[in-house]
């Protein structure tokens, strides 16, 4: 070797590509991962050259001592240029690990660790993870990829100024590790060991040295799920708990929390730490860049709940993206969620003008009902569904539209004939009807929208329903039985009012005024031509054979003036 003069040995290994480059590979004490790997499989012994600072010390030879790694080369590559050793120069991209918080290149070091056994239990973690529910469930694999390419157990130990402390003394005299009684924290790098002498060889307490390192930040959370559940420390409230857990969680710590969570507690009960594991995407700023505040661009909310409500900012962070996959920041999505929830607030306080009637065999309903009725049940088994799995993306899309694309925009704008009912042309059972859907589409919008927007729904529902929390209220899928043939109509229906709300704008005409014509429409819409009838003010809609010359609105409608 030049500089050093040493000789290297050259040996035969798989490894090795002898139709690459020179078909040599340069083996590295601690050059990377793969060198690492390699010195164990091989059992050689490291030249230890660079200490835990990440300087150079003096067996890297006295004219590199003390200088930090990036010195250090550019010296060596001097040297080599000098002693005629350097044939060629050139600039390469290497793959190398970084810190994440500074960008500083990461060096491996020769350092005794305590390690927690991992490699054996292997296939016993794959098979408990059949035992846990995984939303989405493709995040699963990325959990069964690392366990798979774990080649080493878990270094449990760190060299760090601030974490839990090893409750460890070594006796310098037999060499016996030794661990104190539970039921006490222990700081043995400051404490006084709890043992007169050596309980193995009997030595003074002066040799008993107290370990200075701490633990792996995960081996704390790892046993989060124990805590929750009170293990060790309330065996009946563990018996109940213990089974139930969730562990919500991000995707980035699949590989550490959740899978150090599932080892620790497979090794102390040999059960799954979890019933369910949901996990979910990362936060990104509005570039679509991870937030990190070394660069600046953390969203912080508390202004924008401030400006628009805590309600409208979970309102973002539900329809912002699917579970599992990230969800970027948007002010503007936070402003509609803040505009749904002041839309709620109208729909209420539209709806607070009527009784509320829970029964509706006290009512006549029409077919404009059933169908609206129809579409909620809808809605709401797909809500259910969804939050069983610990989703809230469906459920406030699904909820967003129906309130408001169809709920308010289409069904109670058509039936406000019909509940104030001032011109008498309806029946006070057929007026009834419409307070009964009105409640009943309001009170069950209210209720699946409480997980994710608590507060509004909650005051909402006092102000109408009770004085009880809505929170406290129930609701299962079963409520969800309305079922109608009408139920087929809805898009039909809503191409109707669009239709005639079309007309009327492009004739300068405001939607409320009464338009002295006939609108002519599909037969499947007979079951509603008296509620669009009454809502748009037309003289007659009929499913009739249009004249000649009516004038088309497309989609099998048209439109004739009268005279």
């Amino acid at each position: 070797i030049p500089i050093y003069g040493r000789e290297v040995r050259i040996f035969e290994h798989e490894f090795a590509k002898p139709e690459f480059g020179t078909g040599l590979v340069m083996l590295c004490s601690y050059g990377d991962i793969n060198d690492v790997r390699l010195f164990r499989e091989l059992g050689l012994t490291p030249r230890v050259l660079i200490n835990p600072d990440g300087t150079m010390n003096e067996r890297a030879g006295n004219f590199l001592k003390g200088l930090a790694i990036k010195e250090a080369r550019k010296v060596i590559t001097d040297r080599l240029r000098e002693e005629g050793y350097l044939v060629k120069v050139e600039q390469l991209a290497h793959s190398v690990p970084v810190c994440w918080r500074c960008g500083t290149p990461i060096e491996y070091i020769h350092m005794e660790e305590y390690f927690l056994k991992q490699l054996e239990y292997r296939d016993d973690l794959l098979k408990l993870l059949d035992k846990m529910e995984f939303y989405p469930r493709e995040h699963r694999v990325r959990l069964e990829i690392w366990i798979n390419s774990l080649t080493m157990d878990w270094p449990i130990s760190r060299t760090r100024y601030y974490a839990t402390e090893i409750p460890l003394w070594k006796c310098s005299k037999c060499g016996a590790l030794l661990t104190p009684e539970p039921g006490k924290y222990y700081r043995p790098w400051i404490d006084p060991p709890p043992w007169d002498k050596c309980p193995k060889c009997g030595a003074p307490r002066e040799a008993l040295v107290g370990e200075k390192r701490v633990f792996d930040t995960w081996f704390d959370s790892s046993i989060s799920a124990l805590y929750v559940t009170k293990y060790l420390r309330d065996p009946e409230f563990f018996k109940k708990a213990f089974g139930n857990v969730l562990r919500p969680q991000g995707y980035d710590i699949i590989r550490t929390w959740l899978y150090y969570s599932i080892l620790r507690v497979y090794l102390l009960l040999g059960k799954p730490a979890f019933r369910w594991v949901r996990i979910s995407g990362m936060g990104l700023d509005e570039k679509g860049e991870a937030m990190h505040k070394s660069k600046g661009n953390v969203v912080y909310p508390e202004p924008y709940i401030e400006k628009y409500g805590a309600d409208a900012f979970r309102f973002w962070a539900a329809i912002a993206s699917k579970l599992g996959s990230d969800y970027r920041w948007s002010e503007q999505t936070v402003k509609s969620g803040a505009l749904f929830a002041t839309k709620l607030w109208n729909i209420v306080r539209f709806a607070s003008a009527f009784p509320v009637i829970k029964d509706a065999k006290e009512v006549k309903l029409r077919p404009i009902d059933y169908m609206v009725l129809t579409k909620m049940s809808e809605v709401g088994k797909k809500v259910i569904k969804a939050f069983k799995k610990f989703d809230v993306y469906e459920p406030i899309n699904e909820l967003y539209r129906f309130t408001w694309d169809i709920f308010a925009s289409h069904y109670i704008e058509t039936v406000k004939p019909r509940a104030y009912n001032l011109e008498g042309k309806f029946s006070e059972d057929e007026q009834k009807g419409a307070w009964f859907t009105i409640h009943k589409v309001i009170s069950t919008i209210l209720k699946l929208l409480a997980p994710i927007m608590p507060f509004i729904t909650d005051y909402l529902w006092r102000q109408i329903y009770g004085k009880e929390s809505i929170h406290k209220e129930s609701i299962k899928d079963e409520e969800f039985i309305w079922e109608s043939p009408y139920g087929k109509l809805l898009d039909l229906f809503m191409k109707a009012n669009s239709k005639v709300w079309n007309y009327k704008k492009s004739h300068g005409l405001k939607l409320s005024e009464a338009l002295n014509a006939v609108l002519y429409v599909p037969k499947e819409l007979e079951p509603l031509t008296k509620d669009l009838q009454c809502f748009h003010k037309l003289k007659k809609i009929t499913t009739e054979e249009p004249p000649k010359d009516a004038e088309d609105l497309s989609d099998g409608f048209f439109i004739k003036l009268l005279k």
